[in-house]
């Protein structure tokens, strides 16, 4: 089938793994056992597998999110009515099976709908066999998995052994289907006991917060829980190789555990009070940091793995983009980890969230610091290696973050802070990239507002300054400049930067500005709410992987940060001049 832009697509996500809904009501995506496990719907990288519920008749689409959860009502008006697909992945997942709800919901008139199950593991490669009825359904085997499929008694193989039938649901009536695919599955379960437990689960830690745009940080903070595991580990992004350029090269796997981006978000948690995403982003972080000291990896899969290696797939990948799974990123190192990793441990234990374990984390982060910090590393953008500025002070801001800094760890601070102000401050006094990079980056505004150095520095000051007049595009910001190319001919546009942004120019004393920022990129979404890591500006289109947990991150700590009030900045008495996001 193919494949609709990224802003039409709906995530379905129980913690361990997530699949992609499209407006057809085309499930395209879906891997097994776990996030990084292999799909046995594909057709979104041009694979073979597909699970398909769509009006047979003539329709308009639409679709919404339940508040503060991730059951998605697809929405459809038909020539004769007005039909509804209820549908989630039971939640909270259980990490060997996955089960599929989706509910059929005859809002004005019958639902007239056709159905097509197509289960093919391994990427499209093993087709379903052994495909029988039993008294409750379905059965039938892909590769190493077995299947279970309630609800449409009626079904026929076709010639290529998809499961095709026509379902009708009475005005104001529903209809459940049922899916269980995993290595052990015997049953299906029982739709009411499924539908109940996951409504209860979703209920019991519905996000109350006390900020601005509340639906959009509980809808954020969702998507967080339902991109983590019961062990905390919380996945970048449910998809690989999601182009963020059209034929760029630039296609990641995202279905893995970032440490920079799990400290991002578990700032983000304590900024809103979400402690059980606080709470499962630390313990991550504290097993990891235990376990590996200064050989921190830049990523793990979510049990605490290494990354595997890049092979591609045979596929023909999405549009645009390729068709490669695993993740260079297990081969580099990146000392600004230990930095994020301080500033999330910090947060948790000024929210009175740390414990025993999570205390020897930070000596542990601090000591990995004082051994590496003169080492060249990849960045925060996994760039060549090279002294960077923002590591440096990224790494100081996370030692000043913990509570009780001994006289040695605030000297590392101070020794970082000014060894990056030696060869990092450009001669027109703000922030540079490296000593032989004088260049701009939103990373420097990003370690800007996380306290390396007083807010009121004025690098910090004029960087912003710089930044917003030369990498900031209608409301939108960009992450660094790429030589002889115009903003948005390199790259989109990058979300979590444009958040930072908001923050920062919030923390210099402009809260005018600071929420045309925020309200600019919260409308860089689909129907389904949902952020990518780049946005096509001049397009209005998503680009990358879906969707990017650290963008709904920046969001919900974003929100937080500009319901405060803010703070008279002594340095710039005209605070409207800052930063507009015109």
């Amino acid at each position: 089938m193919a494949p609709h832009v990224l802003r039409e697509y709906a995530v379905l996500a129980d913690g361990e793994r997530a699949a992609v809904v499209g407006p057809r009501g085309d499930i395209s995506w879906l891997c097994v056992p776990r996030w990084h496990g292999e799909a046995v719907f594909s057709t979104l990288l041009g694979g073979e597998g597909c699970y398909l519920v769509t009006p047979a008749d003539r329709y308009v689409w639409g679709g919404y999110y339940e508040d503060g959860t991730l059951i998605w009502r697809s929405r459809w008006i038909t020539g004769t009515g007005i039909v509804e697909c209820r549908e989630v992945l039971a939640f909270p997942g259980d990490r060997n099976e996955v089960v599929l709800l989706r509910q059929l919901i005859a809002v004005d008139g019958p639902a007239r709908v056709r159905v097509m199950l197509d289960l093919r593991a391994g990427f499209g490669r093993h087709p379903s066999t052994d495909l029988h009825r039993a008294a409750d359904g379905w059965r039938g085997t892909s590769g190493p998995l077995r299947w279970h499929w309630t609800g449409a008694p009626d079904a026929r193989p076709d010639s290529d052994g998809r499961l095709v039938t026509d379902l009708t649901v009475p005005a104001g009536g529903r209809h459940d289907l049922v899916l269980a695919v995993g290595a052990d599955v015997t049953a299906a379960p029982r739709a009411a006991d499924c539908w109940r437990r996951t409504e209860e689960a979703w209920r019991s830690d519905r996000l109350t917060p006390n900020t601005i745009a509340e639906r959009d940080v509980r809808h954020a903070h969702a998507v967080l829980r339902g991109m983590s595991t019961a062990d905390g580990g919380m996945v970048a992004a449910a998809t690989a190789s999601l182009p963020e350029r059209a034929e760029a090269g630039r296609n990641y796997d995202y279905r893995y555990v970032w440490i920079r981006d799990q400290s991002m978000a578990a700032q983000a948690a304590a900024a809103t009070g979400a402690h059980s995403v606080l709470d499962g982003s630390v313990r991550f972080l504290t097993a990891r940091l235990l376990e590996h000291g200064d050989r921190l990896s830049p990523a793990y899969t979510v049990d605490g793995g290494p990354v595997p290696k890049e092979r591609h797939l045979g596929l023909p990948g999405y549009p645009g983009g390729s068709d490669v799974v695993g993740n260079q990123v297990r081969d580099q190192f990146q000392l600004d980890v230990f930095g994020e990793a301080l500033l999330a441990l910090g947060a948790a234990e000024r929210a009175g969230r740390l414990d025993a374990a999570g205390r020897q984390a930070i000596d542990v982060a601090a000591a990995a610091i004082e051994k590496r910090w003169q080492q060249p590393d990849a960045g925060i953008w996994e760039l060549d290696p090279r002294r960077w500025t923002h590591s440096r002070l990224i790494c100081a801001a996370g030692l000043r973050a913990v509570r009780g800094l001994g006289d040695r760890w605030e000297g590392l601070a101070g020794a970082l802070v000014a060894d990056a102000g030696r060869w990092g401050t450009h001669p027109s006094g703000r922030w540079q990239r490296a000593a032989d990079d004088p260049t701009l980056d939103a990373a420097l505004v990003i370690a800007g507002i996380r306290d390396a150095t007083p807010v009121s520095d004025p690098r910090n000051l004029a960087t912003l300054r710089e930044y917003v007049h030369r990498l900031t595009s209608d409301g939108f910001a960009f992450r660094f400049e790429h030589e002889g190319r115009a903003l948005g001919e390199a790259e989109g546009a990058f979300l979590l930067c444009g958040f930072m942004v908001a923050i920062a120019v919030h923390r210099h004393g402009d809260a005018q500005a600071a929420v045309r920022w925020f309200e600019r990129n919260r409308t860089a979404c689909g129907p389904a709410g949902l952020f990518s890591e780049e946005y096509d500006v001049t397009q209005r289109q998503l680009r990358g992987n879906l969707p990017q947990a650290f963008v709904h991150g920046a969001l919900m700590e974003a929100a937080a940060v500009l319901s405060r009030p803010v703070a008279a900045d002594p340095l710039r008495p005209d605070p409207v001049g800052i930063a507009t996001a015109s």
